[in-house]
């Protein structure tokens, strides 16, 4: 099984003595080379030395055999290089001369090309009974002959003193990696007690206290990340807000045609009536279905765009033609309240987009603007292109809207007269949907108004693809 800590603090600690610990032995690993170069470089040094001290200790005896002083001069450090690996070859690689202590062993067959000639020639050779020997050559010439020699130090206490600095490490890197251990938890601990202060209030954070905020503290990445956690409680505190006011609206909305039906029908069922009195509360009865069924369906509209469920559906549209013929469906009403509608613009201006959800929008602008302009006045629809974009606009002569209003009035179920609601038949949802099917283009909807100046409503769109 895999030792796998939960708390991020044991695993912030694990990860840091871990490290160090790779750390640690990375250095020791770089400085036993380093030392062992250095210890090899040294042998070699004083290899060359000996050698250079045990080429006067060579002679031919009468025989011409070739043998080698152990008294030159009875210095004791010749008795010292007489201790180490010596042997001698001719040119040719026959056996000259071995010492006692190198015995029948070789230190490395034949000469090869070149050794010994310019140089010493140091290098690691392994004896046949496995020890490990640093071989330095060199060609010296006596009484007219040439010979190679060869003497050699072993390795052994090179790597004595890398065995003994392994072993001394072992017993002194449990004691840095402790230390470690503990100062990295307390580290770790200390850093992370913002995130466990962050953890506790966020555990008291539920759909009726979305109020409650998270500690900031310094300004660091727990405390940037503190404040985007904050930014989104606050996204999520007014979604929800947003959420409770627009059911709380829907159900006042939808109860109140609701209400209408039901008390029309329990009058017409406790009288008896003619047949026009009851045509009368049938006719009473399909205005409240048609205006909940208008309400439903907007309901429903604002719904699929919340959830993102509208996918547009883009085609090449004439703006001027699209205003046309939104402005026709109102004919009959216009007429009605005496309103006149004017449309102008430029004949070829096209733009790219839904064409349904588009002329919806206009439609809902221009249902606005007849609903509150005075009889006898004129609605006028402008529609002229703004560089990449196309500008249309609704202006209307009716009362105008407020300015404590105007920041409102694209909220959803927001009406400026309240009292009259009823009387206009709207339920505050028609801007909202305007608002949204213009910016799901990449639009703009913006309004300018003042008291008794009227309205207009600037719809802004680009030509292209939002």
């Amino acid at each position: 099984m895999q030792f796998r800590p939960t708390h991020l603090r044991t695993r912030l600690t694990v990860w840091y003595v871990s490290v160090l610990g790779a750390l640690l032995v990375l250095a020791w690993a770089a400085t036993s080379l380093l030392l062992f170069l250095q210890l090899r470089s040294q042998l070699d040094h004083f290899a060359v030395q000996e050698l250079e001290t045990v080429e006067g200790l060579f002679y031919f005896d009468a025989a011409g055999k070739l043998r080698i002083r152990e008294d030159y001069h009875n210095h004791p450090e010749s008795k010292d290089v007489l201790e180490r690996f010596v042997e001698v070859r001719d040119p040719n690689g026959a056996v000259l001369l071995r010492n006692d202590r190198l015995g029948a062993r070789s230190l490395g067959g034949p000469p090869f090309p070149g050794e010994g000639i310019g140089g010493y020639s140091p290098r690691t050779v392994k004896l046949s009974d496995g020890t490990r020997v640093r071989v330095v050559s060199r060609v010296h010439a006596l009484d007219g002959n040439l010979l190679l020699i060869r003497l050699a130090h072993s390795e052994e206490p090179l790597f004595s003193r890398l065995k003994e600095l392994m072993f001394a490490s072992l017993l002194v890197l449990p004691l840095p990696l402790s230390a470690a251990g503990f100062a990295g938890y307390a580290l770790a601990g200390r850093a992370l007690a913002p995130v466990e202060a962050m953890t506790r209030q966020a555990r008291e954070i539920t759909p009726d206290k979305l109020d409650a905020r998270l500690p900031v503290g310094r300004d660091d990445e727990l405390g940037q990340l503190a404040m985007v956690f904050n930014e989104t409680l606050s996204r999520l505190e007014r979604s929800f807000e947003q959420l409770r006011r627009f059911t709380s609206d829907a159900s006042h909305e939808l109860r109140t045609p609701l209400a209408m039906i039901r008390s029309v029908g329990e009058v017409g069922l406790q009288k008896d009536g003619t047949r026009e009195e009851y045509r009368d509360i049938v006719g009473s009865m399909l205005e409240e279905v048609n205006r909940l069924t208008s309400l439903v369906d907007n309901l429903l509209t604002i719904s699929r765009a919340d959830s993102g469920h509208i996918q547009l559906r883009r085609a090449a549209i004439d703006v001027l033609s699209l205003a046309r013929e939104a402005a026709g469906l109102f004919e009959v009403l216009a007429e009605e309240k005496s309103v006149r509608i004017g449309i102008e613009g430029d004949e070829h201006l096209r733009l790219e987009g839904d064409p349904i959800f588009l002329r919806q929008a206009l439609v809902n602008l221009i249902h606005n603007a007849i609903k509150y302009s005075p009889a006898g006045e004129t609605v006028t629809l402008h529609v002229q292109g703004a560089g990449g974009a196309i500008l249309v606009e609704v202006q209307d002569k009716g009362p105008g809207i407020p300015a404590e209003d105007q920041d409102k009035i694209f909220d959803r179920f927001y009406r400026v007269d309240k009292a009259r609601w009823r009387e206009s038949g709207g339920a505050g949802l028609g801007l909202s949907i305007a608002k949204w099917a213009i910016e799901a283009h990449g639009g703009t909807l913006t309004l300018l108004s003042g008291p008794d100046c009227g309205s207009t409503f600037r719809v802004t769109i680009p030509r292209g693809r939002a």
